[in-house]
């Protein structure tokens, strides 16, 4: 089983993401448990934790469907020791956020050296950061989402993912988010079947499919290697469809959620539509 869906809006309380999941016909959805761009957010009530739950219950979303994302303010890597416990302790909220709602995954960008320390550094920061958050949560997955690599952001390269994941002591509560545009951005062709099957080679080879526990599926408007994080429509810019057929037919995609962060929300059931009308089997 595939499950496609999209970021939706959790405005006005979690409890209200999976009913607008269901509306545009969503098996999977991804949501913020909280404001992204805020520090601070008022704990969850019980009110709002049973009524999440209950609509999952009711829309047939299990954990494997779901898909949260963490801050944007969130830096796992951060040069300065103040900022960095910061992040650490809003991580470790966000992973406590999900295990109350029931959820399995917390999907995050790994990090930045804001060109304050060196690379090296940066990802031994990120797998302590990782393995601080494991040690107080329990039955949360920490799921680094590639980056495109703009600016001082890492996470851009497989190398750097598996050098984060080498350094996580439970390997079983870690793993990956492929992002379609960021990979391309990143220098990763995913424009033919062929470019497809050799960048996922690539990634098994390096990091291994067997972490792969999720996908942010987006068009590109940057080209190949710009290091430039621009998402379009499925349809539209620099990537071309054929690596969402690819997708929708590769075993590694199959019970992990794949979702939809294209430009235009208006789309998002046309595009669900489009992606399981191409499976083969």
């Amino acid at each position: 089983m595939r499950y496609i869906g999209a970021h939706v809006s959790a405005s006005g309380g979690v409890e209200n993401a999976p009913a607008n999941a269901a509306a545009i016909g969503a098996r999977a959805f991804a949501l913020f448990t909280k404001n992204q761009r805020r520090w601070q957010a008022k704990p969850l009530t019980t009110q709002n934790i049973d009524r999440f739950r209950a609509a999952c219950e009711a829309h047939d979303y299990g954990p494997d469907q779901v898909l949260p994302h963490d801050s944007y303010l969130i830096n796992l890597g951060h040069p300065d020791p103040d900022a960095l416990l910061r992040s650490r302790e809003a991580f470790i909220d966000e992973m406590q956020r999900c295990a109350q709602l029931g959820l399995n995954r917390l999907n995050f960008h790994p990090g930045s050296h804001l060109r304050q320390i060196s690379e090296t550094q940066c990802l031994r920061t990120i797998a302590e950061s990782i393995n601080l958050a494991l040690d107080q949560t329990q039955g949360v997955m920490a799921v680094i989402e590639n980056t495109a690599g703009q600016g001082s952001n890492l996470g851009h390269r497989f190398e750097q993912l598996a050098e984060i994941i080498h350094r996580v002591e439970d390997k079983s509560r870690v793993g990956v988010c492929l992002d379609t545009c960021h990979t391309f951005a990143a220098g990763y062709d995913l424009r033919t079947e062929a470019a497809c099957q050799a960048t996922f080679a690539q990634f098994d080879s390096v990091v291994g499919l067997a972490y792969l526990q999720g996908m942010h599926l987006n068009g590109s408007k940057s080209a190949l290697g710009s290091r430039v994080d621009r998402h379009h429509s499925l349809d539209q810019g620099e990537l071309g469809t054929e690596v969402f057929r690819f997708l929708m037919n590769h075993p590694a995609t199959e019970g992990i959620p794949m979702v939809l962060e294209t430009i235009d929300a208006d789309r998002w059931a046309e595009e669900i539509r489009w992606l399981y009308a191409q499976q083969r089997d």
